[in-house]
């Protein structure tokens, strides 16, 4: 991406940055009190040295043997997805910000230089353990049961034959062999694409020349051997070889006549984030789509061989890639470690989770008896606190879309869309209510990240409909995840709404935990058509009751939160704070944290993936713990909770006691910044307890967590003093509703 870069704009872009550096300290030194001392300078971690320890706790649950294999198998491929994201966008963004010459220190102190030698170090030594453990633990382990990745030597005859002939029939019309010779030059090699460099000689010329076979990304990447049963167990062999194995096997019909010297696998990670300057779009869906196809050929940025190539092979495909030494990683075959994904789709429930099947949410399935299905009549008696993937997505928030769309009482639909499925049941119910004549609405953020090309679909096919499509606040990415529903009924217009902290995608909506409020709340009602307006319209002075909203109020309004529990603790109230979230970068909220305990006030905080905060360290945070949890569903909630409250300031909340607030935004700078983002706050008083005890559950000492250490690394809890496995919370949920819905049933 240097290219991308003039003199001038790099100029322009210090300057920028040194004016956005300066108005941090000055609002830093304005928000500080004035008998404040100031912090210690090393108080924060290095965000992507953190992502790489929550990249390592996925490895640990691949090591996990209290796990079923296939379990075991999908975080060792969850792993290697996540790492080549991390490079495609983390790691490209830092070595684009050291060729530009933008090197400023990150807030743990580190220059671009300096952290990406601390990352080559970390991931090279990561990533060889986790090819290796796959490969020496995980495999065998699976062979045990029966699930076998083979290689071509060591199948039989009548196999290879098989084999052989779908290689004829199905995969090598599709191959391209591409020489590199004076005539031909190295070919491009597209991200994270599975090649084969192939080294033949010509038996006339004795002349060695380099060729390279793309590995079909259309097709499997295992191929199943024929099942077979073994006479004396009658077990019965679930054998795999690879796609790689099985085209090395019939290189001589890509290069007849040729000698094959050498053929080992490499693949390529390359800079794959994207950047619209919208100003200067005039659409900016179309600047989108160019930008997507530049997105193809962003440099590389990472080398993964087969530590089987030879030397000379090795430093031809550096020297024709570019890479440097310490991005080269040579790992043991096969690499790619996400064909793992693959085997979840064996009939082998035996090595799996049990399985689980989503309940309806109680509220909606009693009103649903007494008047067959009727969201808005459940919406009318109460707000419904959604528990996803607990409480069904498809009998809840879809429903809620599809009947809006079919109930001629409605007149408008607002949407925001992030990220949703294929053959989404949502993108449906917004074409249905747009071909019924309503009012639809669809906020599509086109540059939700990896997403971009399936959003813009969207887009295409809501605008044929009919929906008015509009694509949010300029500079800013449209994160909230918001539904407003306006319905005709005898006393007025009512208008139903929808605050969740996940997408609007009933496939993540199945593993990840997330939260959403339906309510009818007038206050709510009125905070999401001024938020809509604001993001479709010309509206920046907005001002909300029951929400706060990014980027003007949620840094400020939790900061506000963790000053006032400061405050009572220093009155000699009592005083606590419990944060859930995906990730904590932000420095002015973890200053204020830092403020607060320093105070006396009790701080947990569960955390996914990264924190920068250190606990535990005296005088500072000895009163914040930091838990991390994994597992079977991705942790993907959102909840800000506070023993004190300021009264009843909206709606008919609480008078006083804990104050709870659940949506879409981390503590991070782009959440906080440079998204929009909405938190509602909670005021049903159970819904409120709730929250706060299932963050306790969390944060317990006997439920399976990673406890992080004032060094910034994490301690896996998982069994007690006695050996016995500590409490899955994940699993006490799903418990809890299978208890549910048994009882509902009887």
């Amino acid at each position: 991406m240097a290219q991308i870069f003039d003199a001038p704009s790099k100029a322009i872009l210090r300057s920028q940055i040194a004016e956005h550096i300066a108005e941090t300290d000055k609002s830093d030194r304005s928000e500080a009190r004035p008998d404040e001392q100031p912090l210690p300078k090393d108080r924060f971690f290095d965000r992507e040295l953190s992502w790489i320890k929550f990249n390592q706790r996925v490895l640990e649950l691949a090591e996990d043997e209290d796990l079923p294999i296939l379990e075991r198998a999908n975080f060792g491929a969850i792993f290697a997805s996540n790492l080549d994201e991390f490079f495609m966008v983390r790691v490209a963004g830092l070595k684009r910000r050291i060729d530009t010459g933008i090197a400023v220190p990150s807030a743990a102190g580190l220059s671009p230089r300096q952290l990406m030698r601390a990352i080559s170090d970390h991931v090279h030594r990561l990533q060889d353990e986790h090819a290796h453990y796959i490969i020496s633990h995980i495999l065998p382990a699976l062979a045990d049961e029966h699930v076998m990745l083979l290689n071509w030597d060591k199948l039989t005859g009548a196999e290879q034959e098989r084999l052989s002939r779908y290689y004829r029939q199905q995969v090598f019309p599709v191959l391209t062999p591409l020489a590199v010779d004076p005539a031909h030059p190295f070919p491009y090699i597209s991200g994270n694409s599975l090649n084969l460099a192939v080294l033949v000689e010509n038996p006339t010329s004795g002349k060695t020349h380099f060729a390279r076979v793309k590995i079909p990304g259309n097709l499997n990447r295992l191929v199943p051997v024929d099942d077979m049963t073994d006479d004396e167990t009658t077990d019965v062999r679930y054998g795999f070889i690879t796609m790689e194995n099985l085209i090395i096997a019939h290189l001589e019909s890509l290069f007849p006549g040729m000698i094959i010297k050498e053929a080992r696998s490499f693949r390529v990670t390359r800079n794959e984030d994207i950047d619209v300057e919208e100003d200067d779009a005039e659409n900016l869906l179309n600047a989108m789509e160019k930008e997507l196809l530049r997105r193809r050929f962003g440099p590389p940025i990472r080398l993964e061989i087969s530590d089987q190539t030879s030397p000379f092979l090795s430093q031809l495909l550096a020297d024709q890639l570019g890479v440097t030494p310490d991005e080269v990683y040579r790992l043991p075959a096969p690499l790619d470690m996400t064909l793992l994904f693959e085997l979840q789709s064996l009939d082998r429930p035996d090595l799996k989770y049990p399985p689980f099947i989503p309940t309806t949410n109680r509220q909606i399935a009693e009103v649903e008896s007494s008047r067959a299905q009727d969201i808005f009549a459940a919406i009318r008696e109460r707000d419904i606190l959604l528990h996803h993937p607990y409480d069904s997505f498809s009998t809840s928030v879809q429903a809620f879309l599809a009947q809006a769309a079919a109930d001629p009482k409605v007149l408008a639909i607002k949407q925001t869309l992030y990220r949703t499925s294929s053959n989404s049941p949502i993108i449906d119910a917004l074409v249905d209510a747009a071909h019924a004549g309503k009012q639809v609405l669809a906020l599509v953020e086109i540059k939700a990240r990896f997403d971009e090309d399936a959003n813009i679909m969207w887009a295409r096919k809501l605008e044929r409909a009919g929906v008015h499509v509009v694509y949010g606040i300029v500079g800013l990415k449209t994160h909230c995840k918001l539904s407003l529903v306006v319905r005709q009924e005898q006393d007025g217009l009512r208008r139903y709404c929808h605050v969740g902290t996940g997408n609007y995608n009933p496939k993540t909506a199945r593993l990840y935990t997330d939260l959403g409020l339906l309510t009818c709340d007038p206050v709510v009602g009125q905070d999401l058509t001024r938020l809509f307006n604001q993001l479709s319209g010309y509206a920046p002075k907005s001002s909300f009751h029951r929400l706060l909203v990014a980027p003007r109020t949620i840094r400020t309004g939790l900061i506000q939160r963790i000053r006032r529990e400061e405050d009572a603790a220093r009155a000699g109230k009592e005083a606590w704070i419990k944060i859930k979230v995906n990730s904590i970068v932000d420095e002015k909220t973890i200053d204020a944290l830092y403020r607060a305990s320093q105070a006396g006030v009790k701080i947990d905080i569960i955390e996914r993936g990264i924190c920068s905060l250190k606990p535990g360290v005296p005088g500072l945070s000895e009163n914040i713990r930091v838990h991390s949890i994994l597992g079977r569903f991705l942790e993907h909630s959102r909840i800000y909770a506070f023993c004190n409250s300021d009264g009843p300031q909206i709606g008919e909340g609480p008078i006083s006691g804990p104050e709870v607030w659940i949506g879409s935004a981390d503590l991070m700078h782009r959440n906080l910044d440079r998204r929009v983002e909405a938190l509602v706050r909670i005021t049903a008083p159970e819904q409120i307890d709730s929250l706060i005890k299932y963050i306790d559950m969390q944060m317990d000492d006997s439920t399976f967590s990673w406890h992080m250490q004032a060094d910034g690394s994490y301690v896996l809890h998982s069994r007690d003093e006695q050996g016995n496995l500590l409490v899955d919370s994940q699993e006490v949920l799903i418990k809890r509703h299978t208890r549910r819905r048994a009882a509902a049933n009887s």
